[in-house]
């Protein structure tokens, strides 16, 4: 089980978080190319881990559980890069607030619900949430200093970072608002 290739991707994806924030920690524009790459990659396993797991039968309990960690994870531990490192744009403490606040509340309302016995499903609006935070993320990572080594210094990455980031805390706000009052129906009537 713990050998199955979703697995194996959902592992990477947590392994790879030590070696992004070294690459960022390093502060070169080869490092920030460099972690922007370490980034996506971990991010297309979001998507490939569940994919392969769906497609093949080989969904798991221990993947269930992972797969939202894993994300969780990649997701709090880059924020916090951007944040340490002074790499967000104007304002954009805000969002990755938002962004952070959601995904503790989601995690809770999870354990909670499971606690009683009903699942709490990723609806099509959290996947699009999750991919408005991987590109910002991505993009915020790379840098104006790793653009210019894809000779890309001439595109506004950072602000095109900046506001999927904003982007991604607006739906974040409101799949955090749907994933909250449903946890809050089955606490005020346990039967539904």
């Amino acid at each position: 089980m713990l050998t199955d290739l979703p697995n194996i991707l959902t592992l990477s994806r947590i392994a790879a978080i030590p070696v992004l924030v070294l690459l960022v920690a390093l502060r070169t524009p080869v490092t920030d190319l460099l972690a922007a790459l370490v980034f996506t990659a971990a991010g297309i396993t979001d998507w490939l881990d569940g994919k392969l797991a769906r497609d093949h039968a080989m969904a798991s309990n221990l993947g269930r559980m992972l797969d939202p960690i894993a994300d969780k994870l990649l997701v709090g531990a880059t924020l916090m890069l951007l944040v340490g490192f002074a790499r967000l744009p104007y304002a954009g403490l805000y969002p990755a607030i938002v962004i952070m606040l959601r995904e503790i509340l989601v995690s809770g309302l999870r354990e909670y619900l499971a606690e009683v016995r009903v699942g709490l499903p990723v609806t099509r609006l959290a996947k699009w949430k999750t991919a408005a935070q991987m590109g910002a993320l991505g993009f915020l990572v790379l840098g104006q200093s790793g653009a210019g080594i894809l000779s890309l210094q001439h595109l506004p990455i950072t602000a095109i970072g900046g506001t999927l980031l904003w982007f991604a805390a607006l739906l974040t706000l409101l799949t955090g608002y749907d994933y909250l009052t449903t946890g809050l129906r089955h606490v005020t009537n346990p039967q539904s």
